[in-house]
Parts: C-alpha cells; structure tokens; sequence
C-alpha cells in the first residue's frame, strides 16, 4: 500500500517484481520456443549456395565466343564422323557383293568345295580329268593321252576362273550402281 506521502510500500514493490518476473519468464519461454529450431536451421543454410546473378548480355556474349570458338571442331567431327559413316557402307556393300559372288561360285560349282582340301582335292581333279577323258572316248572321240588330258584340264580351268572373273565384274558392276544410287538420293 502507498503511505500517506505518496510514496510505495514494500508490499507494493515486491509485487511488481514478482509481475515483471512473470512477464520475463513468458518472455523467455516464447523466446525458447522461437528460437529451438535455430541449430536445424543453421545446418540448412549451411548448404545453401548463394551464386552472383550475371546479366543476361554478358551471358549471351559469353554463349555466343564459346560457339564461335568451338563450333569450327564441331563441324569438323560431324564432318569426319559422316566420312566415317560413308566409308562404312561402302565396305558393308562390298562385303555383301563378295558374299554373293562367293555363293554364286559355290551354287555354280560344287566340286570347288572339294578342291580346297590340298592334296586330296587336286587327286580328285586329276581323277575327274581322267574319267572325262575316258567318257569322251567310250562317246566316240579319241582318248586323250596325258599330255593332251592335262592341257585340257588347264583350258578348262582358265574357262572357269574366267567365267568366275567375268561373275565378280558384273556384281562390281551392280555394286557400283548401288553406290552411285545412293550418292544420287543422298544428294
């Protein structure tokens, strides 16, 4: 209570600190609870990275000297890259021709697949020449004696790798068609 010249109590005086001692407790536990989360928080920021903003002409100047300066060695390795490409099919092409070539040769002489086979094979073509020989003599002709056998043999051999010969010229032929086909679509 206040005396009678105005002046405050004990009384008065602890109960006002004993209200702003209330006053300050809630001020700490809101404070307590405002700031529980600050070491998570701390932790966050941490990794958080912070970049410069660049405007957007130096950028697009800066876009425009990296094209300019590696544009030139880009092309170029499209360019071989393209080559590379080209050359590639023109050696499927002629690999394919050659496979067909070599399978015409087998579907046209299967006796070929025998002489392949050393010694044994080129017994079975002196065999082949001499039962020839000996046909052509049972038809009628004269036998062949064995110089006049193997002559035979030899012209018939070149008459072969001729015919085989002029077989590879018209799938090369064919081939290049092909190519030159494909040069004109592409272009």
């Amino acid at each position: 209570m206040s005396t009678p010249s105005g002046t405050p109590t004990y009384s008065d005086c602890v109960a006002s600190l004993r209200t702003s001692l209330s006053f300050l407790e809630s001020s700490v536990a809101t404070l307590g609870t405002g700031v529980q989360d600050f070491p998570r928080l701390s932790s966050i920021l941490k990794t958080v990275r912070h970049y410069e903003l660049i405007p957007q002409p130096t950028l697009a100047a800066a876009e425009a000297s990296l094209r300019d300066e590696i544009g030139p060695f880009v092309a170029l390795l499209l360019d071989r890259a393209d080559k590379h490409l080209e050359r590639q099919a023109r050696r499927i092409e002629t690999l394919k021709a050659r496979a067909e070539l070599n399978a015409g040769r087998l579907s046209h002489n299967p006796s070929s697949s025998s002489s392949g086979q050393g010694v044994r094979g080129s017994d079975r073509n002196q065999n082949t020449a001499k039962r020839k020989a000996r046909d052509g003599a049972k038809q009628g002709g004269r036998p062949l004696d064995g110089g006049a056998a193997l002559r035979a043999k030899v012209v018939r051999q070149r008459k072969e790798a001729l015919k085989y010969s002029v077989e590879r010229l018209e799938l090369e032929v064919l081939q290049k068609e092909r190519e030159l086909r494909m040069r004109l679509e592409q272009a």
